[in-house]
């Protein structure tokens, strides 16, 4: 008999909230795993009401403390599996901190939390717990970004020098916060996004995409975060120049301001042997540039191991296509792969036969350390740019 869909709970989501979307498409993709519960509004009122209308039927609850007190009573096969968290920033850490006690796995929106010591308590809660949680980095999923993290940690591009990671928007070109947009006006507001905007929202995209691709940690960087729109009170155009454990040299930059651009977020990683291309807004090829030789791209379900450039590739890897080469997958697809790798995880976990990796390696999903190091990055930005882009050192690893 196959095995019971997992329950979700939603905490957020409400209101048009955007990225609530996506999470719940994702969860349903695979027929394993479906959205029973929420808590999905500030307002216990509304709350309630949004929950009626859903789109199909869930158990509403008028907090998110309700909603995980009421877990410890239900029936086994009506317990929650995992909570996912799509609130604004602010409201990240105390519904995180309250459903791991209570033993229940949580997916969490980035960035982490607020703060560096936010962040912390969370990474405490969960070695304690020995308990799975992912940090949604959706560019992670896309398979391209899978082959991308094969090729450049088995040294295919050689010693890697150099890297450019960017995500550049133009929506918060003008003041759109002032509209009444509830996209921009959390995430305009340090209160609730933290006290860098642009970097927190995206920049830490970036970070994440240079770090599980390359393998490479930032333990210096040089920063600068500016505000072009008047009376905005956080950043909307980032810039770190960093230096990489290895050596290499990185600029990972963010921008909202850059009239144009919709989600123009990609990576171009530059080796002693070869160079890797890619760009979310193309998210089914990787391209690759050899010296003298003839560029390659790579298409998602139509890469051939050991093809004069590629050696053997992980059987996890080539076992991941859903669809096959030419049909595109999408943002969705990316989501659906960190959900299910995370149901992996959280049904080793309710079998008791989950076991964290030590150190975390974030290979399938990102972690509560790499939401940390997420956090001590923008600190350290933040702490460069107030000094005039110091060369400011990235704290010890926690």
């Amino acid at each position: 008999m196959s095995p019971r869909p997992l329950n979700i709970a939603l905490i957020g989501g409400g209101r048009g909230a955007f990225i609530a979307q996506p999470h719940q498409k994702a969860i349903h993709f695979d027929g394993t795993r479906r959205v029973t519960a929420a808590a999905l509004f500030p307002d216990p009122k509304i709350a309630l009401e949004e929950a009626a209308n859903w789109p199909y039927p869930i158990q509403g609850y008028e907090t998110y403390d309700a909603l995980i007190a009421a877990n410890a009573t239900l029936p086994a096969d009506q317990k929650l599996d995992y909570i996912v968290i799509v609130t604004p920033t602010n409201v990240h850490l105390d519904p995180a901190l309250k459903a791991l006690r209570a033993g229940i796995p949580v997916m969490c929106e980035k960035p982490m939390t607020l703060t560096l010591n936010e962040a912390t308590q969370l990474v405490q809660t969960v070695r304690a717990q020995k308990i799975p949680f992912a940090l949604a980095h959706t560019y992670l999923g896309h398979w391209t970004t899978r082959l991308a993290r094969h090729i450049a940690r088995a040294g295919l591009l050689g010693e890697i020098r150099w890297v450019d990671a960017s995500y550049i928007q133009g929506w918060l070109a003008t003041k759109v916060e002032a509209t009444g947009n509830p996209q921009a006006t959390w995430r305009t507001d340090p209160k609730r996004a933290g006290a860098s905007g642009c970097g927190g929202d995206i920049g830490t995209h970036a970070l994440m995409q240079l770090r599980y691709t390359t393998g490479l940690e930032v333990v210096e960087l040089s920063a600068n975060l500016e505000t072009y729109v008047p009376g905005r009170l956080n950043d909307d155009h980032f810039t770190a120049y960093c230096r990489l454990n290895n050596g290499a040299r990185a600029l990972i930059r963010a921008s909202q301001i850059s009239i144009g651009h919709k989600n123009d977020f990609g990576i171009e990683i530059n080796g002693t042997k070869g160079t890797l291309i890619w760009k979310q807004e193309l998210p089914e090829q990787l391209i690759i540039h050899l010296p003298d030789q003839p560029d390659r791209i790579y298409h998602r379900g139509a890469v051939t191991p050991n093809d004069g450039f590629l050696t053997a590739l992980p059987p996890a890897l080539m076992s991941e296509p859903t669809i096959p080469s030419g049909h595109p997958e999408g943002f969705h697809d990316a989501y659906a792969r960190l959900h299910r790798c995370f149901e992996a995880d959280v049904r080793a976990y309710n079998n008791n036969t989950y076991t964290p990796a030590a150190p975390a390696d974030g290979g399938k999903y990102a972690t509560v350390e790499d939401g940390w190091t997420g956090m001590a990055f923008l600190e350290t930005a933040l702490k460069s740019s107030r000094a005039n882009a110091a060369w400011t050192p990235m704290p010890a690893k926690i």
